[in-house]
């Protein structure tokens, strides 16, 4: 039991079996679903979702340090413009198909749910099929175009009514954050329970959304020196407080996963419409294509990719990134009230879970991952020892 349980988390399957428990659920007992997913609406999406975007953070604080897979610049900068130009690609596709019809007036305003990412089960579709060294790119990738649509989204719709002490609180997080910092804290709960707990009353306070309440905190946490690897549980020796909190929080937070699915996945079979298309075609065509724009724009302006990552690489990890669900049902929710285009939007982000075949498919016509062709481990290592060494 305790083997086939971490079997299950460390693949991220809580995700698709919380959405496929959603979905029968609100299928065949609605009432009783939709009162359990008012009931935990507030509790999980504002509250429980800031350990997962904390860990997110944790992967941009290691991924861009002198010792992460993408220190250099250049490399940051192309994975952020390949994500704006998936947003970009994304955002077209989305309100090109909406204008052939007439919901373009009340569906326009869903575009950025497309262009979602969702980091964690990309990130095993880029391990599967493409080399070690592209990795880090769609990791980057994914948090950068999921960072620019909650922007979008806060941007888009003004805090009404916001109370300045808000702000006040925000700041003295940060305040709380660099003191236990130059206190040379060693423990990530005073963090997390004392900046934490501010900070998410700050942002709530101040009409933004609360479940980034740990963004700015957690690069205040010390670390030490690892490994490349991403979304790996870190050495048992390891005692830094930004090791000790990725230790803590890996697995509560994929019970937060499957509860938002759970939550937020339940839609009626009869919920398919315009939205649905419009959001999945944008994100399996539109925000590929995107991509690959993006990527050749960046190199043109003098961007890198990371030493051993080629065009095809690239290719997969364009379709890879595709895989809106759990951020995509997260931009959905902030989009839409409850409703019919609430259900046609979360209907479309479930299904790029299909994305998964396009990748495949993607890997073995253009002869590329580990499935695809055998893999020369001497050579994966050359390339890590490239990255590392910034080349």
């Amino acid at each position: 039991m305790t083997k086939a349980l971490r079997f299950i988390a460390d693949r991220y399957l809580v995700l698709p079996l919380g959405a496929m428990a959603a979905l029968a659920w609100a299928n065949s007992r609605p009432e009783s679903y939709f009162v359990f997913a008012h009931r935990w609406s507030f509790a999980v999406n504002n509250v429980g979702m800031a350990l997962v975007f904390g860990l997110v953070t944790r992967e941009v604080v290691e991924a861009t340090t002198s010792d992460g897979a993408l220190h250099t610049w250049r490399q940051v900068l192309l994975a952020v413009v390949a994500a704006a130009g998936g947003i970009g690609g994304s955002a077209v596709m989305y309100l090109a198909y909406l204008s052939a019809g007439d919901e373009s007036s009340i569906l326009a305003r869903g575009w950025p749910i497309a262009g979602a990412t969702d980091i964690a089960f990309s990130y095993l579709l880029a391990r599967s099929f493409c080399r070690s060294a592209a990795v880090p790119v769609l990791l980057l990738m994914g948090i950068a175009g999921n960072a620019i649509g909650m922007v979008i989204l806060e941007v888009r719709d003004p805090i009404v009514g916001g109370h300045a002490i808000g702000v006040s609180y925000i700041a003295l997080a940060f305040w709380i954050g660099i003191a236990f910092r130059n206190c040379d804290v060693r423990s990530f709960w005073p963090y997390v329970l004392g900046g934490g707990a501010v900070s998410w009353w700050g942002l709530y306070q101040s009409g933004l959304n609360p479940a980034l309440a740990l963004v700015p905190i957690v690069p205040f946490l010390p670390r030490t020196v690892r490994g490349r690897d991403v979304f790996t549980e870190a050495r048992p020796r390891v005692r830094s407080p930004l090791s000790q909190f990725e230790r803590s929080a890996r697995y509560p937070a994929q019970v937060v996963l499957l509860l938002f699915t759970l939550v937020n996945a339940g839609v009626m079979f009869h919920g398919f419409g315009p939205g649905t298309w419009a959001v999945l075609l944008a994100a399996l065509a539109g925000k590929p294509l995107g991509v690959l724009l993006g990527v050749g724009v960046a190199i043109a302006l003098g961007l890198r990719l990371p030493y051993g990552v080629g065009w095809r690489d690239v290719v997969v990890v364009a379709f890879a990134s595709s895989m809106g669900l759990t951020f995509a049902l997260f931009f959905a929710t902030a989009t839409f009230p409850a409703g019919p285009l609430l259900a046609e939007a979360k209907f479309g982000a479930l299904l790029t879970a299909g994305v998964c075949l396009l990748t495949f498919g993607g890997a073995q016509l253009i002869h590329i991952g580990r499935l695809a062709v055998p893999v020369n481990r001497a050579s994966v290592k050359a390339a890590e020892s490239g990255v590392l060494a910034g080349v």
